[in-house]
Order: C-alpha cells, then sequence, then structure tokens
C-alpha cells in the first residue's frame, strides 16, 4: 500500500485527490513541511513523499505523473501529442501559477523576516491575474484537457484554492465555477477529509 508523507494543507493534498481519483489506498503519515519525519524521507524536508515499497518519491507532480502513468488513469498515453499537450499545461501551471503562490508565501512567512520583500506580492498578484485570465481563454469543456479529468486539473484546483487562502482576488467566474465542480467531486471531499 502507498504511503503518502505531508499534510493536506500541504502538495499533499494533490497526491491524495489523485489516489482518490483513481481509487487506490494509501495510508497517510502526517508530517509538516521540514519536520523530522518529513526529513526522514526527503533531505530536503519538503513535502509530500510518496512510498511505493521501497521506492521513495518526492515532488507532487513528479509523484501524480508517477501515478497516473503507473494505473493508466488521469492521464493521456506516454508518447502521444495528447500527451505533450498535458505536459505543456502541467509545466505552465507550475510556471504561472504554482511559482507565483510559492513566492508570494516566501514573502509572507517561510523566509526569515529580514530577507522577506512584502511589497513583491502586488506584482505577483497582478502576475498571477494575467494568467488566470490567459487559462480562463484555455479553458474549453469542463476539464482543461477535454472531457476527462486529468493532473492539470487536479494542479489547476489545488492552486485556485491556494490563491484564495493567499488572499489573491478572485478574477474570474469561469474558473471560479470550474474549481467549484472540482471540489464536490468524491474524491476532492475524501481527500479534504484524510
Amino acid at each position: 500500500m502507498y504511503k503518502v508523507i505531508g499534510t493536506t494543507k500541504s502538495r499533499a493534498f494533490r497526491v491524495m485527490w489523485l489516489l482518490h481519483e483513481i481509487g487506490e489506498p494509501f495510508d497517510h503519515i502526517t508530517a509538516l513541511p521540514r519536520s523530522e519525519e518529513a526529513v526522514r524521507f526527503n533531505p530536503t524536508g519538503k513535502v509530500p513523499s510518496l512510498i511505493d515499497g521501497e521506492a521513495v518519491l518526492t515532488d507532487s507532480v513528479a509523484i501524480m505523473t508517477y501515478l497516473a502513468d503507473k494505473h493508466g488513469k488521469l492521464t493521456a498515453p506516454a508518447g502521444t501529442v495528447a500527451r505533450a499537450r498535458q505536459d505543456a499545461m502541467t509545466l505552465w501551471l507550475i510556471d504561472e501559477w504554482d511559482a507565483i503562490l510559492w513566492s508570494a508565501a516566501k514573502h509572507s512567512f517561510v523566509l526569515p523576516e529580514e530577507q522577506r520583500m512584502p511589497a513583491i506580492k502586488a506584482s505577483l498578484k497582478f502576475e498571477f491575474e494575467r494568467s488566470t485570465t490567459q487559462l480562463s481563454n484555455r479553458l474549453d469543456g469542463p476539464f482543461l484537457m477535454g472531457d476527462q479529468i486529468t493532473i492539470p486539473d487536479i494542479l489547476a484546483c489545488h492552486c485556485l484554492n491556494w490563491a484564495i487562502g493567499a488572499k489573491f482576488p478572485r478574477t474570474d467566474d469561469k474558473l471560479f465555477h470550474y474549481a467549484k465542480s472540482l471540489r464536490e467531486r468524491p474524491a476532492f471531499q475524501a481527500a479534504s477529509a484524510t
């Protein structure tokens, strides 16, 4: 059985949600970032980590991609044009949303106080809003890649939820309703209760 190390208030939530979507059981080991338990599985102290037998995997997107490929769910097959487009969307979300939200978090509470630059958050919110408009224009169906939920949907919804928690402005009704429909999925609800 898989083991997921992290908390539901971290990127580990993405992995737990994906596991619920694909119907794979897992044990959850609660560990805060940089805690002794987190460092035990990842020397950087970052979460999540996934234990699969003897293997320890890190990075939420790498873990999600591994699991989706291994079980043949929530992903286009490797080596296809559809997969290349899916990977492009995943990487765009990491670059344009996740990285911006992480930078805002670093300048809010992660970095030592003397290293924080609160003024940067205004430009980060501007960048996020611009990217939100771009993503909204690309959303042409119930999910980002068409008629089926895939890794980019989990990533996008998690980032939208993170943005709400970080007090980024809600700028797009289309994406708000898209994320709301994802949050209503049974697998999302199950992961939230983990």
